[in-house]
């Protein structure tokens, strides 16, 4: 409650001031002048922040003049134009953008306890174990048939009953896992790659296998250990997940939108191996 009234105190501070107070130099650095106005804002933002210890206008000055006098000397040293700081600037401008047109549509998403429920039902958490042989980028097509052909041998093994998954994991498995007998605990979809989650939740009981699965890292064998009920779920995170999605859905339309109306050209031939 104190913290309340404080800060409803130099709100009320703030806005006695008449524009030309406002509007009154406070301080200048080199050619930058930096307003009274400035000075409140930054106190405002301060005090909205730890009410308790807001900093004094002069305390608040001084930090507004070592700051000016820094980006002075970024800028001398011509640091705006380096490639580096240029993609972090980019990247601001793209949040910021994406907040701004989108904050109040993430606002308003919504969903009910029955949706919750049927989100689950369809991405349910789940423990698996696997065995992984791993593939670099821009590998041959030979080099992918050898790969998932022995695969295919390691799971004529299992079944045959020559070894059991967790000995074959042990055994032939590239994954940090094998030494557990390839076991990668509970896990939900946002902590697995896509192609391996959707053809783990296909599988119908604990103990069913799939694959060879080709993921961006390489092949997988996926035996389907557990899955957990809409009771025993962590209800908050998947709201959070859900909501996630939600967003995650509102930013691809917008952005499809704005590739829509971009005059866009693509070299393909640049992209080929």
């Amino acid at each position: 409650m104190k913290k309340f009234v404080y800060s409803q105190m130099l709100a009320g501070v703030f806005l006695s001031f008449n524009l030309a107070t406002a509007a009154t130099e406070a301080a200048r650095v080199n050619d930058k002048v930096i307003t009274v106005e400035d000075v409140n804002s930054k106190l405002l933002e301060a005090s909205r922040g730890n009410p308790m210890a807001a900093p004094s206008r002069k305390q608040v000055l001084d930090e507004l003049i070592k700051r000016e006098a820094a980006i002075q000397e970024a800028k001398r040293m011509k640091l705006d134009q380096d490639p580096a700081i240029l993609d972090r600037i980019n990247n601001v401008l793209y949040f910021a953008l994406i907040e701004k047109k989108l904050g109040p549509d993430f606002d308003k998403i919504s969903f009910s306890e029955s949706d919750t429920k049927n989100w689950y039902e369809k991405n349910p958490e789940i423990r698996t174990s696997h065995i992984f042989i791993s593939l670099p980028q821009g590998v041959s097509a030979d080099e992918e048939s050898k790969a998932e052909k022995r695969l295919g041998e390691i799971l004529s093994e299992v079944k045959s009953g020559k070894r059991s998954f967790a000995e074959a994991a042990q055994q032939y498995s590239e994954d940090p896992s094998a030494p557990m007998g390839g076991d990668l605990d509970y896990r939900m979809k946002d902590r697995l790659d896509p192609a391996f989650f959707k053809a783990a939740v296909k599988l119908g009981k604990v103990g069913d296998i799939a694959g060879p699965v080709r993921t961006p890292f390489g092949f997988h064998l996926i035996r389907l250990t557990g899955k957990r009920s809409w009771l025993e779920a962590d209800r908050a995170r998947v709201k959070r997940l859900i909501l996630e999605e939600k967003r995650q859905d509102l930013v691809s339309r917008f952005l499809n939108d704005l590739r829509q109306k971009a005059k866009v050209s693509t070299n393909e031939k640049a992209l080929k191996d």
